[in-house]
């Protein structure tokens, strides 16, 4: 079965939509240059709106201990997402600080980024395979609606459960179950109007989409 994180959400509305439609994880992003950047007293209320049985997850990016604490203080979520440079060391200890589930987002562009994913394995819950960024100074870790090549992933065994991740939609997610394997996959460019601006429709016609492929599996 198919499990949906919609990511990047910032308005009840989008909340309500997602988990209406079916998405296993909802996500906020506390990383200040994204569009789609809340502040943890947003994350708190927008959280209320998220039942029980889907995942809250928390993105943040080469965080201090003292920022991931400010948001949990406010903010009660159930996964803490890593998105940026953290070593492995850094994943082992945000997990062993903070008692909950770590994602790490792992950046894949070439076949060499498949063995420093590897690194990660011990030490986070859940891996998550985006498209590495562009070489620009000022661009974002993830959220950019880059894809990159799936059968980079295709056939290899993890020994932690996993995401697909970068550029899927509604229009090539069967696609990318198919090619790589995935069983999870994330998304929050592709179900937007706008950088930051959740389209509910696309939110809707995504989670259906994932619906229809669990059928088939």
């Amino acid at each position: 079965m198919i499990k949906v994180k919609i990511c990047g959400l910032s308005s009840p509305e989008s909340v309500q939509a997602a988990v209406t439609a079916g998405a296993d994880f909802a996500g906020f992003v506390f990383f200040a240059r994204s569009p789609r950047a809340v502040t943890a007293a947003q994350a708190a209320q927008l959280a209320r709106g998220v039942p029980a049985g889907v995942g809250k997850v928390g993105l943040f990016a080469d965080a201090n201990d003292a920022a991931i604490a400010a948001v949990l203080a406010e903010a009660q979520l159930d996964y803490l997402q890593v998105h940026g440079a953290e070593t492995p060391e850094r994943v082992g200890q945000i997990r062993a600080r903070f008692g909950l589930p770590v994602i790490k987002a792992v950046a894949i562009a070439e076949a060499a980024d498949i063995g420093r994913a590897q690194g990660y394995e011990a030490v986070s819950d859940i891996l998550l395979f985006d498209a590495k960024p562009p070489l620009a100074q000022d661009a974002l870790p993830g959220g950019n609606g880059l894809v990159f090549d799936w059968t980079l992933i295709a056939e290899r065994k993890w020994t932690r459960p996993w995401m697909l991740s970068g550029g899927l939609d509604a229009e090539n997610l069967a696609e990318g179950v198919r090619i790589s394997g995935a069983t999870m996959v994330d998304v929050s460019s592709g179900v937007e109007s706008a950088p930051g601006i959740k389209d509910l429709a696309k939110i809707r016609r995504f989670i259906e989409a994932a619906k229809h492929l669990k059928l088939e599996n």
